[in-house]
């Protein structure tokens, strides 16, 4: 969440951020936050200063009485009778102001870099970069979910069966094919100086509301209701959780790991051909990347982390694209974002299948992530992650742009994992 300090010290910019991402009466919850920062305050003051009282007449009553001064000693009692009571009414408005203030920032979404361009959707995301378009791609390709059919790949009606649409089966070398991908993934990851960490696929409410899940996406995440535990919708929850309540040392920075899980999103009201077979999946599988580091670098490490992804999709020799999201179409959480997409030859369009974010210290400042400097002070940390990658739209798209009369070719880069060069 926002700082109190970005809020009061820098409210036209933060409106001005705000309105970028088309979040609603922006002015109006500034000033909201402003008000119940300004109660809390004023609030804790009065309180402070009787407390502070309680304290001098407390000791003093003891030496009046010493002194044969009961009447002044009793109206000190009286004194301190009533400031107790006071208090008690203060500490009830001091925490219910410190509850409105924090209910209100959990609302407030993070605030844009300014190159973030205008724009209200997906149509206005800026294309910063293409690759693979030189693939030779197959004529008349047929979709996914026909070559999962025709290969015996993957099931989809049987993932009806045992749970319901949106939960494929993938069998044999489609099976394997997943398994294969994972290992590279990580095994890139790795190599790029990623501590691999296999986290719990189920969070606590602390957790989601650590990485700003809770209580924006309240409604696309599967609630245990029981035990009020969330499946997660991503690695980057668990894992970037990993660092709350945390003061790191500036020397451990940048931290850097990855993770394989599987991730469960509800995805409540999509519907039609864009989400058919794996293109929109309520579990699916995907690695993800997260890195805490100091301000100062958290651009570079945003770079070096788009670079990584760009070549895992060039070793896959899938076509793709990057974009720079505009702020209509940004996270809730995200400070600057960038979408990764591969092209679809059968379906004729683009999917997405990574976004790699840079979320200043909004997150840590839920988290409470720190890291201590040389001269002893702390201060917040920033935190990115990005998937590297999720697998449902990379099957689709190895399997449709890699069909040839012999059945479907295998990348390079993955027939070592794989142990087959062709799908047939």
């Amino acid at each position: 969440m926002l700082t109190i300090k970005q809020i009061t010290e820098n409210a036209q910019a933060v409106i001005r951020g705000l309105e970028k991402k088309h979040f609603r009466n922006a002015s109006d919850m500034v000033a909201q936050v402003t008000a119940a920062n300004d109660k809390r305050r004023s609030t804790q003051a009065l309180l402070d200063t009787n407390l502070s009282e309680v304290n001098v007449l407390s000791k003093s009553i003891g030496v009046l009485m010493k002194e044969g001064k009961k009447s002044e000693a009793e109206a000190a009692k009286n004194r301190v009778a009533e400031l107790k009571e006071a208090n008690k009414t203060l500490q009830a408005e001091m925490e219910q102001a410190a509850e409105t203030l924090q209910t209100l920032l959990y609302a407030i979404p993070n605030v844009p870099y300014d190159e973030v361009p205008e724009g209200i959707g997906a149509e206005d995301n800026v294309v910063v970069r293409m690759g693979g378009m030189e693939t030779p791609l197959p004529v008349d390709a047929l979709p996914h979910w026909e070559l999962a059919k025709k290969y015996d790949l993957i099931d989809f009606d049987l993932g009806v069966k045992i749970t319901g649409a949106g939960f494929p089966v993938y069998k044999g070398r489609g099976a394997q094919l997943q398994r294969a991908l994972i290992n590279f993934f990580l095994d890139e990851a790795r190599k790029a100086g990623y501590l691999e960490i296999m986290p719990p696929t189920v969070v606590n409410a602390a957790s989601g509301y650590g990485t700003g899940q809770l209580p924006d996406k309240e409604g696309q995440m599967y609630h245990c209701q029981v035990d009020d535990f969330y499946l997660i919708p991503t690695a980057e929850v668990p894992v970037t959780n990993i660092y709350r309540d945390v003061i790191l040392e500036e020397k451990q920075l940048p931290v850097k790991n990855c993770a394989y899980t599987q991730c469960f999103r509800r995805e409540a009201g999509s519907y039609g051909k864009d989400v058919r077979g794996l293109n929109r999946l309520h579990e699916f599988s995907k690695v993800e990347l997260v890195r805490i580091d100091k301000p100062e670098h958290s651009r570079r490490s945003h770079q070096e982390m788009l670079a990584h992804v760009e070549g895992l999709l060039q070793k896959l020799e899938l076509p793709y694209r990057i974009l720079l999201l505009c702020g209509g179409d940004m996270s809730f959480t995200a400070a600057l974002c960038y979408d990764f997409e591969v092209y679809s030859e059968a379906q004729k369009r683009w999917l997405e299948v990574s976004s790699v974010s840079n979320f200043d210290t909004y997150q840590a400042n839920r988290l409470k992530c720190r890291y201590r400097m040389a001269d002893k002070k702390t201060e917040l940390c920033h935190t990115l992650n990005g998937s590297a990658l999720a697998l449902p739209r990379i099957v689709a798209a190895l399997l449709e742009n890699n069909q040839t009369s012999e059945g479907i070719r295998i990348p390079q880069a993955l027939v070592p994992y794989t142990g087959f060069e062709l799908i047939d």
